[in-house]
C-alpha cells in the first residue's frame, strides 16, 4: 500500500492533473498504446460526452485494475433506513438529533432516508439523509443515484476516494461526485451528519449577478485531492447504490488504486468558515439567496433544482429593520439542519445542532414568538450573530419526508407551538 497525509489542489471544477508516482500521466495522448507503470486507462463521465464544454465533468484515470474487473453484484440483504416515503405532508416538520448507535455500524449501515423529492432514476431533484457511525468502513461504496454533499455535524471524517484523500470536520463540507469509489473512515469514533444525493445537474458555484466578481464561496477556496492509490491485493466488498439499492461485489483488490489522474470530475472539499458573506448595509433584510454556497440549476433560468444554503457568522447592521429571517411563504422547499450553536430565528428552542426540520412549498414559517419579540424590541445596535452554523438544502420540487422520519421518537409533535404565542399586537380599529 502506498500512503500520504492528505494533500489538496485548489480551485472549483478546474482541469487538475495529478500523479502519485512521478511520471505516471501519459504525455501527449490520454490513451497511449503502452501507459507508464503499466497502468489501465479510465476515461470517468459524470455528464453526457455530448453536453457544452462548460458543462461537461469528466477525468482521465490511470489505475493499477481497471474497474470492469468485478464480479456480479449481488442485492444485500440490509438496506438504507427510511427508503420508503410517507404520504405528502403539507405540515412544518422538525426533529431532534437522531440518536447515535450503539451496535457496531458504519457509514452505510449508519445511513436514515430523511426525505425525498424524486426517484432515483429521475433527471433532478434530491434524497436528503442523516448519517450515524461509529465504526470506520472497511468496504467501498459508489453511487450511481448522485452526487453526495456531506456536511459533517459531530465527529471528523477521512474519505478516501480514487482520487485522492479528503479530511473533514464539522464547519467543512465534501462533494462526492456521482459514481466515484470511496469509503469513509472515522477519526473520533463517532460521527453524525447530514447528506444529501443530488439526482440532478451537478453542482457549481452560483451566478454572482449584480455582486459583481467577487463575495459568497470563492472558487480557490475549494480543494479537490492529490493523487494517492493503494495496491492491497485481499478481498475488499464494493458496495454500488443503484436506484435506491445496495448492491455488492467482492474483489480481490483494493478499487482505490487510481496513481494518476487528470480532468474536472474529482471529490471536493471546502470549509463553510471561508464563505464571504454578503448583507445589508442600510435597511430591510434581504432573500436567503444571498447565502447560497452551490447550486444545482435547472432549465428554467433561476429555479434550481438544489441549493446549497449557509447562516453562518455575521454582522448586523441594518438600520429600522426587522433582523432575524421575516416571516414568508415560499415556492422552494426547505430541509433545515444546525451544525453547531443557536440559529437566529429559532432562540426559543427545539431547533438544536443535529435536528433538522423541513418547510414545504408555501408553509409559512419563520421566527419563533421568541426570537420574533426580542428582534421586534431590540436596540439596533451592530450586532455579530456568533458561534453558529445552520444550512439549507432548498429545492424546487415538493419533499416527501420518509415513514421513518415520519414515525420516529425524534419528530416534533408541538414543532406548531413556536409560534402560538404570537398573539396580535394590532392598534388600529377592528373592522
Amino acid at each position: 500500500m502506498h500512503t500520504a497525509a492528505p494533500a489538496y489542489q485548489s480551485g472549483f471544477a478546474n482541469h487538475f492533473s495529478s500523479e502519485a508516482l512521478p511520471g505516471a500521466l501519459p504525455q501527449g495522448q490520454n490513451s497511449p498504446q503502452q501507459v507508464p507503470y503499466a497502468l489501465y486507462t479510465e476515461l470517468f463521465s459524470s455528464t453526457a460526452f455530448t453536453m457544452s464544454r462548460s458543462e461537461v465533468r469528466r477525468s482521465w484515470l490511470y489505475r493499477i485494475n481497471p474497474s470492469a474487473k468485478h464480479p456480479a453484484f449481488t442485492r444485500l440483504p440490509k438496506q438504507i433506513n427510511g427508503q420508503a416515503l410517507d404520504r405528502p405532508n403539507p405540515n412544518r416538520l422538525r426533529w431532534d438529533p437522531l440518536p447515535l448507535p450503539t451496535s457496531p455500524t458504519d457509514f452505510l449501515d449508519g445511513l436514515v432516508c430523511m426525505a425525498a423529492n424524486s426517484p432515483a432514476d429521475k433527471v433532478a431533484g434530491v434524497t436528503l439523509y442523516q448519517y450515524l457511525a461509529n465504526r470506520s468502513m472497511q468496504r467501498v461504496l459508489f453511487n450511481a443515484d448522485g452526487e453526495l454533499l456531506l456536511v459533517p455535524q459531530q465527529g471528523r471524517l477521512r474519505l478516501y476516494t480514487e482520487m485522492g484523500l479528503l479530511e473533514l470536520e464539522p464547519l467543512e463540507i465534501a462533494v462526492i461526485p456521482r459514481g466515484i469509489k470511496f469509503r469513509v473512515e472515522l477519526l473520533d469514533g463517532e460521527a453524525r451528519g447530514y447528506l444529501t444525493e443530488n439526482h440532478g445537474a451537478p453542482l457549481r458555484l452560483p451566478e454572482l449577478g449584480p455582486l459583481g466578481s467577487n463575495g459568497l464561496a470563492n472558487p480557490r477556496d475549494f480543494q479537490s485531492p492529490v493523487a494517492w492509490y493503494e495496491d492491497r491485493r485481499e478481498p475488499v466488498q464494493l458496495v454500488q447504490k443503484f436506484l435506491g439499492e445496495l448492491w455488492a461485489c467482492e474483489l480481490d483488490h483494493s478499487p482505490l488504486d487510481v496513481v494518476a489522474w487528470h480532468g474536472n470530475s474529482a471529490p471536493y472539499k471546502y470549509d463553510l468558515r471561508k464563505f464571504n458573506t454578503i448583507g445589508s448595509i442600510s435597511f430591510d433584510h434581504p432573500d436567503p439567496s444571498i447565502f447560497t454556497v452551490l447550486t444545482s440549476p435547472t432549465s428554467v433560468p433561476g429555479l434550481a433544482n438544489m441549493d446549497l444554503v449557509i447562516f453562518p457568522p455575521r454582522w448586523l447592521v441594518a438600520e429600522n429593520t426587522f433582523r432575524p429571517p421575516w416571516f414568508h411563504r415560499n415556492l422552494m422547499n426547505e430541509f433545515m439542519g444546525l451544525i453547531q450553536g443557536v440559529y437566529d430565528a429559532k432562540e426559543g428552542g427545539g431547533f438544536i445542532p443535529g435536528g433538522s426540520s423541513l418547510h414545504s412549498c408555501m408553509s409559512a414559517h419563520g421566527p419563533d414568538a421568541a426570537s420574533c419579540n426580542k428582534a421586534i424590541n431590540a436596540d439596533l445596535q451592530p450586532q455579530k450573530v456568533d458561534q453558529t452554523m445552520a444550512f439549507m438544502v432548498e429545492t424546487s420540487q415538493v419533499l416527501r419526508p420518509s415513514q421513518f422520519a415520519m414515525h420516529s421518537r425524534a419528530l416534533q409533535n408541538d414543532y406548531d407551538a413556536c409560534w402560538a404565542d404570537l398573539t396580535p399586537t394590532f392598534t388600529g380599529p377592528r373592522s
